[in-house]
């Protein structure tokens, strides 16, 4: 239905507000809304990218007033002729208007159409759309720069980059085996093409080293909040959210499945898993909760581990402790505002390395008073983010779609240095080449299958 018919969609958000917006775009948009703005002039005679002042009426009844801004396409966001519709932001008010529009024949907007239409027009890549969604999404300095920088291109002109180049040797190759006379396939020619595929392998690997800072500056740091019951979890948790969010009681086991909550802490943001104490139980309800716990372990990329520092270190704790290899651990040794901690970090720390985490640190908190959080705070900064690097320069890899297709595209090259290798045949060669370079062309949409587009643009909000 591209480019055949117009849609429109209420582009700000749900409630009430100051202002609402709705967008209309496609062929008819500029001579539907000409039928039901009433203001000095028609919009039909507007310049491009101009404003007027008027109200939306059916036939003699006045709906709101509205500012309705016209953009000719194909120098629009759409590629198509789009017209926005500024009224007063009341639910009903901008119910009644996209009625109105509906009935003239436009149809109401996909979840992400708008976009879908630019990337369709060739405004943008796949790379750019999927941007738009993150900058919408973004909740930290780092990710929104991160976003921003890949709906600038970057991230495309890399991949174009080298694409690029794969094609000039693909290309090559095809035309000296057409045209042997004019192209030659020697020895100088095998040792350009493997010195330029390393560097082509080479560059993809640096890519795909930040594929993992990307994924958590994207989803955030997936944070496991565990230990034995009653330690203090839910209460931490509340401290870190800064309002009461878990419940919070002396009776042990109160928290019997997981509670999962977003903040953004110096900078970072934590995707916080609050667990059920972690023990043997005979209680089937607790026991999944326990179950549960152990799973969101198995999947975070920090644990937050809490001790009571008014106890000893309990078999209970060892035997959590014992389950964290290969995780970065930070031991939080909890409730220091009610007396020292009489727990031997000296122990707690051979406990850690027996259990061969992958890194760890401990710290003396109060859930309770705060104490022990502004250091928390700088510590997950600088376990997962590197201070020296300009995020508004600097490529990520964020989504796991690319990093598929950059290992697929890694792969092939590596088949292509083993066939140089072993001798083969030009001709061989370039089936390799050929599958990097759609590899990456599904990263920026030039081979993307429809389904997967359409599953992408799906995720998008209405209106965009």
């Amino acid at each position: 239905m591209y480019k055949s018919d117009t849609i429109c969609a209420v582009a700000t958000g749900l409630g009430r507000s100051a202002i609402g917006i709705i967008r209309v775009s496609g062929p008819e948009a500029i001579a539907i809304v000409d039928k039901v703005f009433v203001g000095k002039k028609h919009i039909s005679e507007m310049k491009s990218f101009t404003a007027s002042y008027g109200r939306i009426c059916d036939g003699d009844k006045v709906l709101d007033e509205a500012i309705v801004l016209v953009m000719k396409g194909p120098k629009t966001y759409t590629t198509e002729d789009t017209v926005e519709i500024d009224l007063h932001g009341g639910p009903f008010a901008l119910r009644r208007v996209m009625e109105l529009l509906i009935a003239s024949g436009v149809r109401v907007a996909e979840p992400g159409e708008f976009t879908k239409r630019a990337f369709l027009g060739g405004r943008i890549d796949m790379t750019e759309a999927e941007a738009v969604m993150d900058v919408i999404n973004a909740e930290t300095e780092r990710s929104l720069s991160t976003s921003v920088n890949q709906l600038s291109g970057k991230l495309r002109d890399e991949v174009v980059s080298l694409r690029e180049k794969i094609l000039y040797h693909t290309a090559f190759i095809e035309a000296a085996l057409d045209d042997p006379e004019n192209y030659v396939l020697d020895q100088e020619y095998s040792e350009t093409l493997e010195q330029e595929t390393r560097a082509l392998r080479d560059k993809i690997e640096k890519l795909l080293a930040t594929s993992e800072e990307g994924r958590i500056l994207r989803e955030g740091i997936r944070t496991a909040i565990v230990g034995r019951p009653n330690v203090g979890k839910s209460s931490m948790l509340n401290m870190l959210l800064g309002e009461e969010r878990a419940i919070v009681t002396e009776i042990e086991g109160t928290t019997r499945d997981t509670l999962e909550e977003y903040v953004n802490i110096g900078g970072a943001l934590l995707r916080l898993i609050d667990t059920a104490g972690i023990r043997e139980t005979d209680d089937r309800v607790e026991k999944i909760g326990v179950d549960k716990a152990r799973d969101a372990i198995e999947s975070a990329d920090l644990i937050l581990m809490l001790l009571d520092g008014t106890s000893n270190i309990s078999q209970e704790d060892r035997e959590i402790i014992s389950g964290l290899s290969g995780k970065e651990v930070i031991v939080l040794i909890n409730k220091s505002d009610i007396s020292d901690s009489i727990i031997e970090e000296e122990t707690l720390a051979q406990y850690l390395d027996e259990a061969e985490v992958k890194g760890f640190h401990i710290i003396s908190t109060s859930a309770k008073t705060g104490q022990g959080m502004e250091e928390l705070t700088t510590l997950i900064g600088g376990l997962f983010f590197s201070n020296d690097i300009d995020y508004n320069n600097q490529v990520y890899i964020t989504r796991a779609r690319h990093k598929n297709a950059l290992t697929i595209a890694k792969d092939s090259l590596d088949k292509v240095l083993e066939g140089i290798e072993a001798g083969m045949g030009e001709d061989f060669l370039t089936i390799d080449l050929m599958a990097a370079y759609e590899a990456l062309g599904d990263i920026i949409g030039e081979t993307l299958q429809d389904d997967l587009a359409d599953k992408i643009f799906s995720e998008f909000c209405m209106g965009k």
